[in-house]
Formats: C-alpha cells, structure tokens, sequence
C-alpha cells in the first residue's frame, strides 16, 4: 500500500484512501479516553471493598445471622447507581467529543474538503494555515509558515518551515499558509508517544479530593483486615463468646470503619458536574478542572474574545497631519495583497475594499513578536501594526495623534511606509518609517460582560486582563465591562524581569504583553499562593494556559488552544463561566459536607474497636444496627444534600476541612458508648439493651452532627434533617426486628438521657475547637511561612465564634 505515490496536485484518490484505511494507517487518537461498558461494570463489581463486603457477607450466612445482612442491598444499589451513572455520562461525552471534532482542510481526488483530524490518512496533504495545529508529522510540500512547538519543546521561539522541512504534530502554526504530507499518522507520531507518557502518569493529575479520598479509603483498606481478626480472636478465644456473637460483633466494627459511599459519591457527583455542564456547551477534557475551578482566586482573560466580541469591525481611518494622499486605498492596496487569516486582517478586508489595483513583490506574515505585518512595493514596505512596535524611536514624535483614541477604547493601527525591503528572517525595523495615518478598530462589549465580571467580584475572584493591545485601551475595554480596579493599568514592556510578582500584585490591567510573558504573569500569580485560571483563544495563549492550574478555551478561536485547554466553553460564550465555577463549588462544598458524615461513622468504629480490645470487651452494636444509623444519619442527607446549590468559594484543603467537622462527632460518639457499655455492665444491662441505647445514643449524635455540618439551616437543609429523623422513626416503629431493635429499660432510659445531655455538651465543646483549628489551617494555607502568632490567634478565635453566628 505505502509505494502508492501520491499525486502533489489531486492528493490522495478514494481509493488510496480506503487501501490505508485497511492497512490501520489512520490519524484516530492513541487510545480513546473513555472506557468501555465491560469496563466500567468490571471496575465497579470488583472493588477491594466488595470483596471485604462478600467475605463478611458469607460469614454471617455460615453463621446464620441472615438479618444482619441488611448492609447488602445498600451496596448492590451503590454498585449499580455507580455502573448507571457512568455509563450514562460517557455516552453524553462520547457524543459531545463528536460533535467538537477539529477539521481540517486535506486535498482529496483534486478537491479541497474539509475533514476531522482523526479521519487523516498516512500520505494525506492538508492545508495549513494561522491557527492550526499539526494534526500528525509530516514535511512541508508547498508554501512557508512560522510554527511554534512550545507544546513539544517548551521554547516560544517560532520557527521558519519551507518545502521540504519536516513538522511535528502538536506544534502551531503562528503565521503563514503551506501545504504538508503526513508521513507518521496516530500511534506513530511524536504527540501521541508524547500522550502515551502522559497518560501513564496520570494519577498524579487527579485532584487533591479525589487524591484525599483515595488515601483514607487505602488506610482503612489496610486497617480493617488486622482489626477485624483481633476482634474476632479477642471475642471468640478470651471472652469466649460463641461464634455466631463473635463474627456478628467483629463485623459490625468492621463495617461501621468501611466509608462505603464515599469513594462512588465522589465519581458519581463529578460525573454528574461534567455531564450537567456538557448540556450547558461546556466541554471539560479532564474531569479535575471541576475542582480547580471551583478553588480559583484569580481569573486570568484577554481583552478579545472574552471581555469583547471576537469579531472586530473598522471604524475609520484618520490620517497623519503630514500625509496628504488618499489613505483608504493605500491601506486597499494592502488588503489586496495581504491573506485574511486573522480577525484583525478580516475587518481591514471588509473596510478598505477601494485600491489602486498595486501588486506586491512578497508580504510579511504578523507575528506575535513583531506585532505588524507588512506588504512589499518595489524598494518599500507598507506596514499595519501596533504604534509603538512600529514607531519605535518616532513614537513620543506622533502619540499625540491617536492617543486620545486609545484612551476612548479604540484599537489603534499604524499605517506606515518603510524604506526598505523586509523579509520573515529580516523583519527587524532599523530605519524611521513615514507615517500615513492610523485604522481605528472596535469590538463590541459582549453584551452579558457586565453581569459575569460582577460575578466574579461578588465571589471574590479577581479578575487580571492580559492582552498585547495597547495597555490604556485595554484598560477603557476592562471599566466598560464592569472590571474591579480596571483603572490600574500598565504597559508590560516596562516590567523587569525581577518584577513580575510586585506587578501583578499592583495592577488588574496589562497592555502590550508577549506570550512568554503571560506564561511569567501565570507563574507569579501562583507564587503568590493563587489557584490561576487563564482563558484564550488564540496561539498566543497556549504557554500560559498550559501553565495555569486550569485553562479554558474559546471554542471560536484556534483549534490548538482549544486541544492544549482543560476547559472549552463550546459556544464561545465566557457568559457560561458563573455556571462552571458554580458546578465546581456545588461539587466540591457537597462531596466535603458528605466526607464528613461519613468519617463520623468511620472514627466511632476505629475508636470504639480500639476500647474494645484495650477493656477486652465485645463490640457493642450489630451490623444491621450499624445500617440504621449509617442509611439515615449518612446515606439518604448526603444524597439529598450533594443535590443542593451551594456557591460558597472553597476554602483550605479537603482533609483538614473534613476532618475537623468529622472528629467532634466520632469521638462524642466514641465516649458516649463508652460510658454506656461501663455504666451497662454496672447496671446489668443485657446485651440487647447496651445495643438498643447505643444504636438511639448513636442515632441522636448523629443528628445532632447533620445540624451543624448543615448550618446554617434553610428550608431545604431543615426538610432533609426532618425527613431522616422521620425516616428514623418509621424504620424503629416498624422494622424494628429487621434492624435488631428492642424495648430499652427504665435504667437504659436514664442513661441514655444522662448521656445524650453530656454529649451535646463534649460535641459542641470539641467543635468549637475543631472550628478554631480548621480556621488556622485555612490561614496557613494563605499565608503559609509568613503567619504570625497573631494571625494564628485571630484565625482560631475566629473559627471558634463561627460556631455561635
């Protein structure tokens, strides 16, 4: 098949097409990013923790304690929500991958068509133009262009490729138009080896939650086993219980320490952000974007695209004092001359469409470094670009001419004549030029700007405008659009090297930036303690985007910024942003309320199972008692709750947020039940009775805990509280054998509101510290090596009074 010859001038033949088609020499990605149903079933069903469920499961059935299996159908309907959940969500992604497939233009049977780039064969030719990502390796057969292979190299420098130089996928294309012959399609070609290695280190890139919860879930996973069997040996050969007390005692703690919903509460509620925001255009390539953005403090965007309309639109064209001839037609002849590959140049073209029918000898492509491009007459060069990029040592000589535009929110190009020839390997401006006049450009505010800036401040998020326009227009667009602190604005040609940190810390607004220098503004931010999200829509973006904890794309600008971006808002609305940062918050708030909960329920276990083993005592409660407390108290308001809005920013890390909410309610529960099986043995309560009051003593602290991880109450935190303490009652009244429920004595009564009262009491003290800790947790992860003592202070002072607000 590959000694076909490829015609230069039709490309490849239909029937090429197909011979490649069946030999697998096709451009499709290197692995797709979804799993199969198979999969997702297998990797449900056969958890560390199902197996421990099983093995428990056919102990009580040896033993024949059938009714304490009641833990069973909750996590047969966990398995099967999960296996539903992401089934349905990969579909719904599936079809959206489809739909924001990246085309390009290929040269078939003699005719240009446009084709997705997974649909590519080996010795294709295709059309590249500014914008494009190389879809596959190749060598240039026709034309010349300038790429960037940042995304390969990590260098911004952008590269000359003439016929015959060869061009890896993943790279850019800056400027320019050529044609290319793919050589090494799919698994063969540099960015798919490049994904491969990625992808082997993938679970470094999970977020810090998942990551956090995949570390308890390990260390319970390792804890359980030589617990459950000290247990069992302590109950069976010491207190020489019978084995049917032994398993049942020993597998109640074992259970109660097991957080059975958590790890599928957290996939199944991202899956769910994700498949929510898909139906709202918004694309995630990852599935960790939904926390960061949820954490981000600071908001990185360009002027175009975002803040305004993508589109640009000529206004007019103003004349220098000294230039008296007919400048809409010189600036025609440009156009003439010059290839529409940009918003910039599209808007000249639509304007200026009168000329003196003049020819050019060559042109020079814009480049993001230069910053004008050019059209050569004879021995001169006519240039459109930025003023001071083209000014130079002229510039103090003319700003008064079109500063007062700038100022008023115009784009301004320079429209000038240099005494010379220039080419793309000798582009440097060495003499004056003669100055013709200036274009005045525009685009329009987008309309819902406003409303999302005043988002963003009201969530205290700042915003930082990064753009290479003129940093005072920039700074017009920016108060326009309703930017907080928009009138701190600064030329980025003036920052030093040294300075970036001081800069960004005292400016929101910067003009006249180069790509590196986004990537420098990213870093400085972070330094600063700053979880950064940048947004773009253009080449010149791609370094700082890549930097970003989170990038998002424009899908309306090139299709490499939108493959190097986490994020892609698909209708080019950035109105859609409130709604990502609110999914992420709803998520990450919701699943750190359940975690909590949950741990409740897993301290108790491990604390009660240690004095169990220190006093050398049974295990006081029963695994169907166990399912009571945890389906009410933890199951059914974690459920409920994680279905809840909740837009409040997230503040400080998941384990210590958790934890500190968690440890008040496990150890009261611990000490409480403590007391109750000394005070039990004192008052010659049975076995019965010790299970029956701690199961209510449990139940009454975990309510008690619900209260004050839900507050402050609304109506519906306040409807989920009353509908699982109805849940509660329903379940003892009626289902009371099921859940080895009994009638209490009078003693057990009495203890048990002895105990429920001092319980109210250690829990509301322990919180109030937790709180105060927490607090100085979240301050250190602020300010971290610069926190004083008093910061401390005043941050565990402060935690402890949130619980009284």
């Amino acid at each position: 098949m590959n000694e076909e010859k490829t015609n230069l001038e039709t490309g490849l033949t239909s029937v090429e097409v197909e011979h490649r088609i069946q030999a697998g020499e096709v451009n499709k990605a290197v692995d797709d990013q979804f799993k199969t149903n198979k999969q997702i079933i297998r990797e449900n069903l056969f958890t560390y923790f199902n197996l421990i469920f099983l093995v428990l499961s056919i102990l009580l059935v040896v033993v024949g304690a059938y009714k304490d299996l009641t833990f069973l159908p909750v996590i047969i309907l966990n398995t099967v929500i999960g296996i539903v959940q992401e089934i349905r969500a990969k579909k719904i992604l599936s079809k959206l991958n489809v739909m924001n497939t990246t085309d390009i233009m290929a040269l078939r049977d003699g005719q240009e068509v446009k084709i997705s780039i997974e649909n590519l064969v080996k010795d294709d030719i295709v059309l590249l133009k500014t914008g494009d990502q190389i879809p596959a390796d190749g060598h240039v057969i026709k034309g010349n262009i300038r790429v960037n292979e940042s995304l390969l190299t990590g260098e911004a420098d952008e590269i000359t490729k003439g016929i015959g130089d060869e061009l890896m996928s993943g790279s850019f294309v800056v400027s320019g138009t050529a044609y290319m012959q793919l050589e090494k399609v799919g698994k063969e070609s540099y960015i798919s080896k490049l994904t491969i290695k990625a992808k082997a280190m993938g679970s470094s890139e999970q977020s810090e939650m998942v990551r956090s919860i995949n570390k308890l879930i390990k260390w319970v996973g390792i804890i359980i086993i030589p617990l459950g069997i000290a247990l069992f040996s302590m109950s069976f050969f010491i207190n020489k219980m019978s084995l049917y007390r032994s398993i049942v005692s020993m597998e109640a703690a074992i259970i109660g320490m097991i957080p059975e919903g958590l790890y599928l509460l957290t996939t199944i509620a991202l899956a769910l952000a994700v498949v929510r925001l898909a139906r709202n255009q918004v694309m995630l390539h990852d599935m960790k974007s939904v926390e960061t953005l949820a954490r981000v403090n600071v908001l990185c965007v360009d002027k175009t695209g975002t803040i305004t309309e993508p589109k640009m639109s000529v206004e007019k064209a103003i004349p220098s004092k000294n230039y008296k001839g007919n400048l809409n037609k010189i600036i025609g002849d440009f156009a003439q001359n010059m290839p529409a590959d940009n918003a910039t140049m599209k808007a000249v073209h639509e304007f200026f469409t009168e000329n003196n029918d003049k020819k050019a000898n060559g042109i020079l492509p814009f480049t993001s470094v230069n910053k004008y491009s050019g059209v050569i007459f004879d021995d001169h060069t006519l240039l459109i670009g930025a003023p001071e990029m083209v000014l130079r040592d002229q510039f103090d000589e003319y700003q008064a001419e079109f500063e007062h535009y700038a100022a008023t929110g115009y784009r301004v190009l320079i429209v000038a004549n240099y005494p010379g020839v220039l080419t793309e390997n000798d582009s440097a401006l060495v003499k004056p030029v003669e100055v013709y006049g200036y274009i005045l450009l525009t685009n329009p505010i987008r309309k819902e700007a406003k409303a999302t800036f005043e988002y963003f401040a009201k969530q205290g998020v700042e915003i930082k405008v990064i753009s290479g326009d003129n940093p005072v227009t920039v700074s017009r667009v920016a108060q326009q659009a309703g930017i907080k602190n928009s009138d701190r604005y600064i030329d980025a040609q003036e920052i030093p090297e040294d300075g970036y940190e001081e800069a960004m810390q005292k400016y929101s607004v910067f003009g006249r930036v180069k790509p590196e220098q986004k990537r420098k503004f990213v870093k400085a931010l972070q330094n600063q303690g700053n979880t950064v999200a940048m947004t773009g829509d253009g080449v010149n973006d791609i370094l700082a985007m890549k930097k970003a904890d989170c990038s998002i794309a424009i899908a309306s600008g090139n299709s490499a910024a939108v493959q190097a971006s986490q994020v892609v808002l698909l209708d080019s609305n950035f109105a859609r942003m409130p709604k990502v940062v609110n999914e992420g918050r709803r998520v990450v708030n919701n699943i750190q309320r359940s975690a909590s909960l949950f741990l409740v329920k897993n301290i108790f276990s491990f604390l009660m199972a240690i004095f169990s083993l220190i006093m050398v005592i049974n295990y006081p409660l029963q695994p169907s008692q166990i399912t009571l407390i945890s389906a009410f108290t933890i199951g059914l308001p974690s459920f409920l709750l994680a279905l809840e809005s909740n837009k409040n920013r997230i503040r400080g890390q998941f384990i210590p947020n958790i934890l500190s909410q968690a440890i008040p309610g496990g150890v009261t529960d611990m000490l409480a039940v403590s007391i109750l099986v000394v005070a039990g043995g004192y008052f010659q309560l049975d076995h019965n009775n010790v299970g029956t009051t701690a199961t209510l003593l449990l139940i009454a602290v975990g309510m008690m805990v619900l209260y004050h991880i839900s507050a402050p109450l609304n109506r519906f935190r306040l409807l989920v509280m009353i509908g699982s303490f109805v849940g509660l009652v329903l379940a003892i009244i009626f289902l009371h054998n099921l859940f080895s429920m009994s009638m209490i004595t009078d003693k057990a009564l009495f203890i048990l509101a002895v105990l429920f009262c001092a319980a109210t009491t250690i829990f509301r003290w322990l919180s109030r510290i937790l709180d105060g800790i927490r607090e100085v947790f979240i301050v250190f992860d602020q300010k971290g090596k610069n926190m004083t003592f008093g910061d401390f202070h005043e941050a565990y002072k402060r935690g402890r009074e949130n619980i009284i607000e």
